[in-house]
């Protein structure tokens, strides 16, 4: 048997390791080759690859018709997003097959990413895979089977305008128990910016008023918020991915935070542009307030993929390219230094031929440049010294002026 002589069948990924995931962004080409190491000679059909990537979402909700009838309602879609088919080993043309020797035998491949992709995703309900399989014929036997997984991030820069704006809302909610009116909690909260990479710190600056007669708690956490869709319907899990607890505030109190920090874990980036899977984060600052619900404000936000500038926006496509080096501010004394005198930087002789215009011998062949612009260096003679004798004083032979005429 074929598969008897089979000692490895494997893809490889270019720029991996065996056993390490492969991560790609869309556009890219990926490279690769199928490794097939026989310990005997063997015939074989064609060896067929194909790429695919597609995001897939299922669940069930039970339904109920009445009092005694019951049934499931299963909702399914799909999103094709990569199909590419390749034939590696083609069978002859006069329907022989291919003996191929002992030995190592590799059959490269590669193909192109579409540029609009999701970013690869296991969710309860659905996910977003990529994956390589090679199939592996013989006549008249099974076909052998190989599958490569690789990952796909989609970029999110969040030195954009939209993703630079400050977050803020502020909310109120009147306390109560038992119709009775226990006074009011009121909350206002600010973040710097929208968009986020994980690793970050989020600083919080809050406000919270506690008018009630009973202590209050209050909390901040990240929420991820996945979103399935399928057939018009939605189905919607929700979790914390890190939270905060704040000091309990008295009653009649007020407690402020001064940018409390609350550090991203590693998360997935968010998926917004996929029709049937959504991927969205949110802070929620939220009070605990006893005898009744909680109190809660929503900021969003956006886990990006491109980690913010150190400028904070990309105002242009140099800037976005390029760091502006600031080592030399390092050097500049805190006190400045007295200029020189003037005539300590340059001397009559120097100054009359500082004066001259340059010759057409002394500058070569600058002048003959497609772009050239001479710029003069302007260097003056030292003032005269001061004196109460005027050097120039009027003669006599002048007739005064009658003011009169």
């Amino acid at each position: 048997m074929i598969f008897d002589r089979l000692k490895r069948f494997l893809i490889v990924l270019e720029g991996t390791e065996r056993d390490s995931p492969a991560a790609f962004s869309p556009g890219q080409a990926v490279s690769g080759r199928v490794v097939l190491e026989l310990a005997a000679a063997a015939r074989l059909g064609a060896l067929r690859l194909r790429a695919m990537g597609a995001a897939r979402v299922h669940w069930t909700e039970s339904r109920s018709a009445g009092s005694s009838t019951a049934y499931t309602q299963s909702y399914s879609d799909q999103v094709e997003f990569l199909s590419h088919r390749d034939t590696l080993l083609a069978p002859p043309d006069n329907g022989e097959v291919t003996v191929l020797q002992a030995g190592r035998h590799e059959f490269p491949f590669t193909f192109q990413l579409p540029e609009t992709l999701a970013t690869s995703f296991e969710g309860k309900h659905g996910s977003v895979r990529y994956w390589v399989k090679a199939k592996l014929h013989r006549p008249w036997s099974t076909v052998k089977k190989v599958k490569k997984e690789f990952t796909v991030i989609e970029p999110i820069d969040i030195n954009t305008p939209a993703l630079l704006a400050p977050q803020a809302g502020a909310k109120e909610k009147l306390a109560r128990a038992w119709y009775c009116n226990r006074g009011q909690v009121s909350v206002t909260a600010k973040i710097d910016r929208k968009g986020y990479t994980p690793g970050e710190v989020i600083p919080i600056f809050a406000e919270i008023d506690n008018c009630t007669t009973r202590a209050v708690v209050p909390k901040a956490a990240i929420i991820q918020t996945q979103t399935f869709i399928a057939r018009g319907t939605k189905k919607q899990k929700k979790s914390v991915v890190t939270s905060i607890v704040g000091d309990s505030i008295a009653a009649g109190k007020r407690e402020v935070w001064h940018g409390r920090a609350l550090k991203i874990p590693p998360v997935g980036p968010s998926i917004l542009q996929c029709r049937i899977i959504q991927v969205e984060y949110s802070l929620k600052v939220c009070v605990d307030i006893p005898g009744t619900s909680k109190l809660l404000l929503e900021l969003p936000l956006v886990i990006g993929t491109i980690p913010l500038h150190p400028f904070g926006s990309r105002t242009s496509s140099v800037s976005s390219q390029y760091s502006v080096n600031l080592d030399w501010l390092s050097t500049i004394p805190e006190q400045p230094e007295a200029p020189p005198e003037y005539s300590a930087v340059v001397s009559s002789p120097e100054a009359e031929q500082s004066l001259a215009p340059p010759c057409r011998s002394e500058l070569g062949g600058i002048l003959e440049g497609p772009f050239f612009a001479y710029i003069q260096e302007f260097r003056f003679r030292p003032p005269p010294l001061y004196s109460e004798i005027d050097p120039n004083p009027p003669s006599d032979n002048i007739r005064p002026r009658c003011m009169t005429c």
